[in-house]
């Protein structure tokens, strides 16, 4: 792999010209012709009556995973460009475009769905058994008894249309509010205006006095919006609220898990072996004061670097090292990582103006992905690259897959990542040229452990109690931070001095309209992934090619049948989370041991 690497990334492959692409504009403009064709088409369908009439369904069943397809692509190159400058308006006017796709897909997709609900058992079982249909069963199936539980599909239809200037215009408001967000920090003298995703980087500076600084203006920051983003916040919350009230679903839960394919009992029952863990979090919690000085941690504290990785490492060395430790696991892992850094698939560079946090996005038309990050050169910055490029092969092993296959859940898409930064980590850890490196990687990595067990809780906790709050009327800024503290308080089991009030403010995943409680799956990835890791270090060097199966999987099956057929393992029972929070737990103990 050539260095210096470039840090920012290649949209102009996908569609030259930007947000003024042309190319990309009459991409939409077929889209757009191809989508109301197979409205029409659905539309005038009806449910077959014989075995042969189900043969009409077929081609339907084509067109509607093609347009899913580069509906996905055209999704994935404006957000993007959305996420790379937050000041592009032509950018703004796409993602509504986009919207209203969207909703005309969702429509069609509805109404095919209603064709399978009122199909006949008999004609159905058969249908799901010829060699053109039996790949994508789990999914049709799903689809059926999914149009069972909703509203009349004209209904549907219309709250799907509503929902393009409603619920996800709401969602698209918040990120005009974020992208208005200015912290200014003092530097050599100077006052800087630094963005929402610059200034996070800041907190976790490695002097206790900045991030002080920092996180006081950062407080202020987000109460200067606050009225804004609870509008923001309670519009999102309230329309949801209304299409549950209006399908009969009482739990707010419902979608969600259904959505991420699992059951309540599974969620429970994690979150169950979490709370049993938390005291040995503490016990760390407790340690870390105690060595940065400090009675009681404080917010910004939780994260802060203890050592000699503090110090900024490259983002040429991170892809290195990134790509070396995947290839101790899987080759193809590695190759795939150096085919993102060598074709410029990630946007990495630390400048104004960037949309805050990281994802990764999907090009199905092209098989290609796209990372987002801002990277600083933090422990914390590598970790989150190998986090992203896991979600990145992910998808890249399910690219010859039909597209019905490839829509796997936001909790098994956090899998891929999270063990994919178990891999990155661990190995670090164990390389570490001496036991002060060593002591800064292992605490970097039980960050992680800290923030899926506590602060993803904290999160769940406080979104439950909203929208319980939310079935009485609007919930004010003050009343939403409150909910926040307390909800903070209870998953860091009182340990910290200093809460984050404002945090429902300042994370975008509240006001992601597109997965509800955007949340409780990246715990099930962390868990899941360190299952599935401590399986495979059981397993020997030949978990690899097994692990591709199990994410191909991801796509068509219940993560409880994911677990059974994989890895052995009932994830409603303790045995299975007990051991993934051990790797957590041995963790924390050799911290402590070391810290004595």
């Amino acid at each position: 792999m050539k260095t210096p690497l470039q840090q920012t990334w290649d949209l102009e492959s996908i569609f030259s010209g930007g947000s003024s692409s042309p190319a990309f504009a009459d991409y939409l403009n077929a889209l757009d012709a191809d989508i109301k064709r197979l409205l029409a088409e659905v539309k005038a369908a009806k449910a077959p009556q014989t075995v042969q009439d189900t043969e009409r369904l077929d081609g339907m069943l084509e067109l509607l995973q093609d347009c899913g397809s580069r509906t996905s692509q055209a999704t994935a190159f404006v957000e993007c460009l959305g996420a790379q400058n937050q000041d592009d308006k032509g950018a703004v006017r796409l993602g509504a475009r986009i919207h209203s796709l969207r909703a005309l897909l969702e429509t069609a997709r509805t109404v095919y769905q209603n064709i399978l609900r009122m199909t006949d058992d008999d004609i159905w079982a058969r249908w799901l058994e010829r060699d053109r249909i039996k790949p994508v069963a789990f999914v049709l199936n799903e689809s059926r008894e999914e149009a069972r539980e909703k509203m009349a599909p004209e209904l549907e239809s219309l709250a799907l249309d509503l929902a393009v200037d409603g619920y996800h215009g709401w969602g698209g408001f918040y990120d005009t509010i974020v992208s208005k967000v200015s912290i200014p920090v003092e530097e050599n003298g100077k006052v800087a205006h630094l963005s929402a995703g610059q200034a996070a980087n800041k907190l976790h500076h490695a002097d206790r006095a900045v991030r002080e600084k920092i996180f006081a203006q950062w407080e202020k920051a987000w109460t200067d919006v606050e009225d804004y983003c609870a509008d923001t916040l309670n519009h999102l919350g309230g329309f949801r609220l209304k299409l549950y009230e209006n399908r009969g679903w009482h739990d707010v839960l419902k979608e969600p898990l259904s959505i991420n394919r699992m059951s309540k009992e599974t969620l429970d029952m994690m979150w169950q072996v979490i709370v049993e863990t938390k005291p040995v979090l503490v016990k760390y919690l407790e340690r870390k004061a105690r060595l940065l000085r400090v009675e009681r941690l404080s917010w910004h504290d939780i994260e802060a670097p203890l050592g000699a990785s503090s110090e900024h490492i490259s983002y040429d060395k991170a892809a290195v090292t990134i790509i070396e430790q995947f290839a101790k696991f899987s080759p193809d892992m590695a190759a795939f990582a150096e085919m993102a850094f060598e074709k410029s698939w990630i946007e990495a560079e630390d400048r104004p103006g960037k949309r805050p946090g990281g994802f990764c996005t999907s090009l199905p038309v092209s098989k290609e992905t796209r990372i987002f990050m801002t990277y600083a050169g933090t422990a914390s910055n590598v970790s989150t690259l190998a986090h992203e490029l896991g979600h990145g092969y992910h998808q890249h092993v399910m690219d010859e897959l039909p597209e019905l296959n490839q829509n796997y859940a936001m909790n098994v898409a956090e899998t891929a990542s999270t063990l994919a930064e178990l891999i990155v980590s661990d190995a670090l850890v164990e390389a570490a040229p001496n036991e002060q490196e060593k002591l800064a990687l292992l605490e970097d990595k039980i960050q992680r452990s800290v923030a899926f067990f506590m602060n993803i809780h904290a999160r769940f906790l406080f979104e439950t109690r909203f929208y319980e709050q939310r079935k009485s009327g609007i919930v004010g800024a003050e009343q939403l931070s409150e909910l926040m503290a307390e909800a903070q308080r209870e998953a860091y089991c009182d340990v910290l001095a200093e809460m984050h009030p404002h945090f429902w403010a300042s994370k975008l995943h509240f006001y992601i309209t597109d997965v509800p409680f955007y949340n409780y799956p990246y715990t099930f990835g962390y868990m899941f992934s360190a299952g599935i890791y401590a399986h495979a270090q059981k397993s020997g060097g030949g978990f690899a090619k097994e692990y591709d199966e199990l994410l191909r999987d991801t796509g068509r099956m219940t993560v409880e049948d994911l677990a059974s057929k994989h890895l052995g393992s009932d994830l409603t029972k303790p045995d299975f989370w007990r051991g993934a929070a051990e790797l957590a737990v041995k963790d924390i103990e050799l911290f402590l041991s070391m810290t004595e």
